[in-house]
């Protein structure tokens, strides 16, 4: 497996960023690779990824969500990943955007490109993007509901 983590300070409310993050069909506007995320209810998302040339199709499931503090995934099928994204307010017009998230690279570029560190010099990018957008435009929309997982067992996602 491999662990991503990386975080960024942007100059909006928490809840700003929040509401964005919740937007998960706009990902394609800030997140490279990302070619669509279909949402299919309030916890159930399809994705089309184009890496290196190489489209997959996979889905996820929220299984945690809690406004202005995070949002945790696990994937269904396809690759195998899990995450976090949390919203830390640093004052009232700066917030904290950290992700972390694991995920078991299948190819052997997938394995070379984690190795070198690809897989976090992309979510840095990401992050920097979404940054930019939501800095310019504010939130495009947001879901304030709540999920709740239950009890955890082993990883903190």
């Amino acid at each position: 497996m491999s662990t991503v983590q990386q975080a960024i300070d942007v100059m909006v409310p928490v809840s700003t960023a929040y509401n964005q993050w919740t937007q998960f069909e706009s990902f394609p506007e800030f997140m490279g690779g990302v070619e669509s995320i279909v949402q299919q209810d309030d916890t159930h998302l399809h994705w089309t990824t184009k890496v290196g040339g190489q489209e997959r199709e996979f889905d996820t499931v929220i299984t945690e969500q809690h406004p202005d503090e995070r949002i945790a995934w696990k994937s269904t099928d396809g690759v195998d990943h899990a995450g976090v994204v949390s919203f830390q307010p640093l004052s009232d017009r700066e917030t904290r955007v950290s992700v972390e998230f694991q995920w078991d690279p299948n190819s052997a570029t997938e394995k070379i490109g984690a190795a070198f560190g690809a897989d976090d010099a992309q979510v840095k990018k990401d992050l920097k993007r979404f940054k930019e957008f939501v800095e310019s435009n504010g939130a495009t929309g947001g879901w304030r509901g709540d999920v709740d997982s239950g009890p955890q067992t082993g990883s903190s996602f």
